[in-house]
């Protein structure tokens, strides 16, 4: 591989050196005006593209392209001053320090490697990269993106080939699902930062969503809706995602002192097709739920096919709530509630931790290894409405 591969200013490649261009995403449901001064007055943090997304009602990934001014970037100019507007109205500031000089000097190291388990096969770590892109690009540095396909022969190839790089300054290691990792040795030697996963020992800085907080922000926003029978429909209980959004669901119902009801817990494979199964299968409960919260926007889908073929209307009878905030989720009928998964932010922090660590390094000062978690917000679309009396009524009716 060539220096001027290497060195390229925005690129994902494989070890083969097959380019990939990161897929975009499109609009969202636009907030009312007065948002922005409600989330501005709400928090003391720094705001976030994430804060700019869920305002503008656009992905994470437009709002990147439309403050990076990404070159060759297609979006209509009302989405462009749409989403500089609540920008400029939320006080966000792109924090920069001054670009590295020349790629090929060697009195600084410029160059982070991405090193992905899997790309292509979900939106989720495209979005991801977009963040770390834009943290390096932000603070002078290149990012050089590989996926490995979950192929340990591979990985070490790829990391046999970078690390050797003097202009390397360390590694972000992602995988696709949230799990743990056992890294490989030669990274006990890199600085590296981990991005969806972690280590049991706590060695590696990582950041990982929060998916307690958000079964629990996602339940507690249908219990404030007046629901009390929840159905929750969940993926596969091996992976620590649906784990912990199911324990976020069973804090949240207790919290509101309501037990926990195994029979209106369903098992699925985040599909559609265990959405719609899964839905049928609620539904026909002796006391079937009000409200169901999917643990991802494709099952999501498949419980409101499901519900319409039982000829009940979603939200007027049952309401559904999904997770992750896919794209799909703008596209149902009607356009489905969802808790987002903070793809960009992880990326982002990832590599904001990274440099971090390496100026502590430089200056002599120590490096706290730390685990974070990253809350994503809820977005209020049409698929959740008030419960009553009425629709448990109704809903009991086509159970029998």
């Amino acid at each position: 591989m060539t220096n001027k591969a290497v060195l390229s200013a925005s690129f994902i490649t494989n070890i083969s050196g097959k380019f990939l261009r990161p897929a975009r995403h499109d609009s969202r449901r636009i907030q009312p005006p007065d948002a922005a001064r409600t989330m501005k007055k709400s928090t003391q943090r720094r705001p976030t593209m994430t804060d700019i997304a869920k305002l503008t009602g656009v992905s994470q990934s437009t709002v990147s392209l439309v403050l990076n001014n990404a070159s060759g970037a297609k979006f209509s100019d009302t989405t462009r001053d749409k989403v500089l507007r609540a920008a400029q109205d939320l006080g966000y500031r792109m924090t920069q320090r001054e670009p590295v000089a020349a790629l090929d000097s060697q009195r600084e190291r410029n160059l982070i490697v991405y090193l992905a388990d899997e790309i292509s096969t979900s939106p989720h770590p495209v979005v991801s990269i977009d963040g770390a892109r834009d943290a390096a690009f932000a603070n002078g540095r290149m990012l050089a993106v590989y996926s490995t396909h979950g192929n340990a022969q591979i990985e070490a190839r790829v990391l046999d080939a970078t690390l050797g790089n003097p202009n390397v300054l360390g590694v972000i290691y992602a995988t696709v699902y949230t799990r743990r990792v056992t890294l490989p040795a030669v990274l006990a030697k890199v600085p590296t930062v981990l991005l969806n996963c972690y280590t049991s020992d706590g060695s590696v800085s990582s950041v990982v969503p929060a998916e307690v907080a958000g079964g629990h922000t996602a339940t507690d926003h249908l219990l404030a809706a007046g629901h009390k029978r929840i159905g929750y429909i969940n993926g596969e209980p091996w992976q620590d995602a649906a784990r912990d959004r199911l324990k976020g669901y069973r804090t949240a119902l207790a919290t509101a002192d309501l037990p926990f009801a195994p029979e209106l817990v369903r098992e699925g494979d985040w599909s559609p097709d265990t959405g719609f199964e899964q839905t049928l299968s609620l539904m026909r409960e002796p006391n079937p739920p009000t409200a169901i919260f999917c643990a991802n926007d494709l099952m999501a889908l498949g419980a409101i096919e499901a519900l319409k073929q039982l000829g009940l209307r979603v939200p007027d009878d049952v309401s559904v709530l999904g997770y992750d905030d896919q794209e799909i989720a703008r596209h149902t009928h009607p356009p489905l509630s969802t808790v987002v998964l903070p793809n960009y932010e992880l990326g982002r922090w990832a590599v904001e931790t990274l440099l971090q660590e390496e100026e502590n390094r430089a200056a002599g000062a120590p490096v706290r290894r730390r685990t974070v978690k990253l809350d994503g917000p809820l977005i209020e679309r049409g698929s959740v409405g008030e419960n009553s009396e009425a629709k448990q009524l109704a809903i009991n009716n086509i159970s029998d």
